[in-house]
């Protein structure tokens, strides 16, 4: 008779495959928010952005998202994340960080016209950072008249 034979690269196969598919979840299921002193960093899976609190122009909360073409992201359930398109101007880009659709979204301007959409998962969570970020432009604001 003989012994079974191991399989034991196919076995490896399936659990670095079941490792990198969950650590692609992580990475997706929310946007992941860094505080610095000078800047804000974003996380939301393969997107990464950073951006300087002296870039920032004006931040308000909204309740949609106006009409966009996507160039490239997903869309999931109440999840939009990804580089959409302006459907009035070909040329801009909008990033966009949404992990719940129905929560109000946090608009941001930068580099005078350049927009970013983001909500969190939790809507008080989404507010603290709005009042955060209208805090840190407000400071920038002052700092540049004086």
């Amino acid at each position: 008779m003989k012994g079974k034979k191991r399989q034991w690269l196919w076995n490896l196969l399936i659990v670095l495959t079941v490792i990198v598919c969950v650590l692609v979840f992580l990475a997706h299921y929310k946007n992941w928010i860094r505080k610095k002193p000078d800047s804000i960093q974003i996380l939301s899976g393969i997107y990464y952005m950073e951006l300087p609190f002296s870039s920032m122009n004006e931040v308000f909360m909204v309740g949609k998202i106006p009409s966009l073409e996507r160039k490239n992201g997903f869309s999931a359930w109440e999840k939009e994340k990804g580089i959409f398109k302006d459907s009035l101007n070909e040329e801009k880009l909008v990033n966009v960080y949404v992990d719940n659709l129905n929560h109000q979204k946090i608009r941001l301007t930068y580099n005078d016209s350049l927009l970013v959409f983001i909500n969190l998962s939790d809507s008080v969570k989404t507010k603290e950072l709005y009042l955060y970020l209208e805090e840190k432009i407000a400071s920038q604001q002052i700092q540049l008249n004086q």
